[in-house]
């Protein structure tokens, strides 16, 4: 099989509209540079900034060692947890390998080039010397960011070289985002000179400041003509389309991809390599292109066609998460995930690792310490048998499991986390070039919750056992304490189907009074607890051994004979002996016995037979000579 190069792309949010593209346009160069790509991707923005925990979402990449990559791209652009992004890009300052950046300039990696000033200087030039306009604002970005300030400089410099004011009619500090179209529209609106066009940042703002201007009356383009930035989805179904500059998607992924492997060769790369050009489109919104019904008609189809998917893809999700919080084993999770995973797109294969601990236990034992390093597969989804599956933990130079077919291969890796416990990471090999949707992010979340109901159900129920245990066990001796011998001398008796030979013993220590009053009770309880290790490693045939209380045992047997009862005796004096040869006190452990051997039924009663033995116990103490009691 032909060794293919491994490249990585460290992302966020790919599955959003606008990564959705680069994310596919990374897809098909993979697959024309014939090599393996780990896709990377965190789940970004919930509800709130900060509403995914920085550790939650960056802390798998702490687990991913990368020496096995021979190129690594890093888009920093998605991440929109505080921190995050932080984390990922100091990360990646210890591979070994290249690292290109794609979107931003990162001291130490390499980067592809974008000419976006000339894309927007093209955008303004656009609307000075095709539409004639001279009275142009500008809606930036917030001015921290440093696309924006780029963005707004460029625009000045066109509107001086132009002999025009450099802020033209205004300029708006905007968001990058949805939030403040109805605020700009106000404030353009308010100029002493209304704007003819008003370039835009990016796409979003756009949007919303046409959004806001139709529902104050205002034609676009007719009455103020609008531009974008970015090329987004949104923006191209948008009515009227938007006219923006888009980043050739393609280009930057082919780019980059081929930049690593150039590099990984120690190939000499120019400056053409790493540089992008924008293209602008120029369509409705600032009036090159009339409004088409056909047009119209063909984005509300679609857009009718999305909201069916998404209301069908809720309706699944539904269920699935009923299904998977009913689950009480990985296997089960995995049987649903087979059955019902049909909302977030086509795949070939799926897989789910789960940390281990030095111990080898799953992550969502209660008894998981810490990671090890090695992850165990716990769901296993291979349509095309294309993976030989193995219950061998994988180590952290070995994420994704080998494949037999003989073809470039895209995976995406996830961690799958709940509140502030990260369970592993998942696995997805979609079967076309085009990411999953937002769904599969709700199937990993649910599947986070459902490992952490499998790890507090496991802790439950070993709590229950371990109370359970202490119920019908004696705390000094580790023995039933009396209600536990009773209990399984009961059903040990009312389980005979015929009568049998019964043997009841009763065990009294002797002399512990004296223990205590001269060395101590806490000498008293070692002695105890020396009687009963005696009595516990004669229990080799079946008998079952308790404490009843204070310095007396009771021994049940059942298909005993005279021959095993002298055993049994024989080797506890044997044992009490080795005892006192090694005591280092001034006392001998001594104790007195008392049997009793009877035929019964099922329904013999234990408390019977301890009585006969408890009294033939006492005479055997009484007669012992220099008794102490």
């Amino acid at each position: 099989m032909k060794k293919r190069k491994r490249l990585a792309l460290f992302g966020s949010s790919l599955s959003s509209r606008y990564k959705r593209i680069l994310t596919r346009a990374f897809n098909i160069a993979a697959e024309e540079l014939d090599v393996d790509l780990v896709i990377f991707n965190a789940y970004g923005k919930l509800r709130s900034i900060n509403s995914v925990a920085e550790d939650n979402e960056s802390g798998l990449i702490d687990y991913v060692d990368l020496d096995q990559f021979d190129g690594i791209a890093f888009d920093g652009e998605g991440y929109n947890v505080n921190g995050m992004s932080d984390r990922v890009e100091l990360r990646l300052r210890s591979a070994k390998c290249p690292v290109v950046s794609i979107n931003s300039t990162i001291e130490g990696f390499h980067r592809i080039e974008f000419d976006d000033n000339g894309g927007l200087r093209t955008m303004v030039e656009h609307f000075l010397d095709h539409h004639h306009f001279t009275k142009i604002g500008f809606m930036a970005g917030y001015l921290t960011h440093p696309d924006a300030i780029s963005r707004l400089e460029e625009f000045r410099s066109v509107m001086r070289e132009r002999g025009l004011p450099e802020d033209g009619v205004g300029v708006f500090e905007g968001d990058f985002w949805y939030a403040k179209g109805a605020e700009a529209a106000r404030y353009f609106l308010s100029l002493p000179e209304r704007p003819e066009a008003i370039v835009c940042a990016n796409d979003y703002m756009a949007v919303s400041l046409m959004d806001a201007f139709r529902k104050l009356g205002i034609n676009v383009p007719g009455d103020i003509a609008v531009s974008g930035y970015d090329g987004t989805p949104e923006g191209r179904e948008y009515l009227p389309h938007l006219t923006s500059v888009t980043r050739q998607q393609h280009d930057i992924a082919y780019k980059a991809l081929k930049l690593l492997v150039d590099l990984s060769d120690g190939r000499e790369v120019s400056e053409d390599d790493r540089k992008v050009t924008p293209k602008c489109i120029y369509t409705q919104s600032c009036g090159c292109e009339p409004l088409a019904y056909m047009h119209v008609l063909d984005t509300v189809d679609r857009v009718h066609d999305e909201l069916r998917n998404v209301n069908e893809g809720i309706y699944e999700s539904e269920s699935a998460m009923v299904k998977l919080n009913k689950a009480e084993s990985v296997r089960e999770m995995q049987t649903i995930f087979s059955e019902d995973s049909v909302n977030f797109g086509d795949y070939s294969a799926f897989f789910l690792m789960v940390h281990k601990d030095s111990a080898g236990r799953p992550s969502f034992d209660s008894e998981f310490t810490q990671p090890s390093g090695k992850f165990m597969p716990v769901m296993w989804v291979d349509k095309k048998n294309e993976y030989k599956e193995s219950s061998h933990s994988l180590s952290s130079s070995k994420l994704i499991p080998e494949s037999s077919a003989d073809r470039s291969h895209v995976y995406y890796v996830m961690a799958v986390h709940c509140a502030e416990k990260i369970f592993g990471y998942s696995v997805l090999e979609m079967a076309g070039k085009d990411i999953f949707n937002e769904f599969y992010n709700v199937w990993l979340h649910t599947l986070g919750l459902s490992l952490d109901s499998l790890k507090k159900n496991d802790h439950i129920d070993k709590l229950i056992r371990r109370l359970e245990g202490l119920s019908v066990t004696d705390e000094l001796t580790g023995l039933l304490n009396r209600r536990g011998f009773d209990e399984k001398t009961r059903v040990k008796i009312q389980g005979f189907t015929e009568t049998k030979t019964v043997c009841a013993m009763v065990i009294d220590m002797d002399g512990l009074k004296r223990i205590n009053d001269e060395f101590g009770h806490y000498e008293g309880d070692r002695a105890i607890r020396a009687l009963a290790d005696c009595i516990k490693r004669c229990c080799d045939s079946g008998e079952i051994a308790g404490r009843a209380g204070g310095d007396e045992f009771y021994v049940f047997a059942a298909d005993y004979s005279e021959a095993e009862l002298k055993r049994f005796i024989d080797r506890m004096n044997e044992y009490v002996d080795e005892y006192n040869a090694s005591n280092k006190r001034n006392y001998k452990l001594g104790f007195s016995i008392g049997t009793y051997m009877t035929e019964t039924d099922s329904y013999g009663r234990i408390e019977d037979f301890l009585k006969i033995s408890d009294e033939r116990m006492y005479e055997q103490k009484m007669n012992k000579p220099g008794r102490r009691r």
